[in-house]
């Protein structure tokens, strides 16, 4: 099979099992879980209750962001490295999509203010 056709293995990662080392990576740098959840709510349109259950279903990461009721417009304003990729840079849209949490969540992380991790 040609590489191109290849889905990266994270699309079939469980959001779920992720989910938890986004909150432990902030928590470890005195931010919160309302946070994290604040964040991932404000880029994918999830309310707190879909959210939690997005988790509980082990939804895979593809169907998570595939499922996402309302993208956040602004999250094509998240640009910089992750990774070593430049997030701006990336065509494939799900991995995109994934890079964008992963920035926000390091931004979080490193004590940004919310305003501007959300792009406010």
């Amino acid at each position: 099979m040609a590489s191109t056709t290849t889905k990266h293995r994270i699309y079939g990662v469980s959001f779920g099992s992720v989910y938890p080392m986004y909150v432990a990576k902030a928590e470890k740098k005195g931010r919160s879980k309302s946070e994290v959840d604040e964040v991932i709510r404000w880029l994918t349109g999830y309310t707190q209750k879909a959210l939690e259950a997005q988790c509980k279903k082990k939804t895979d990461f593809e169907t998570f962001f595939a499922a996402a009721p309302k993208p956040n417009p602004s999250r094509s304003l998240i640009a910089g490295v992750v990774c070593g990729v430049r997030v701006e840079e990336i065509k494939e849209p799900t991995m995109r999509e994934i890079r964008y949490l992963d920035k926000l969540i390091d931004e979080l992380a490193k004590g940004k203010a919310m305003e501007k991790i959300l792009r406010k």
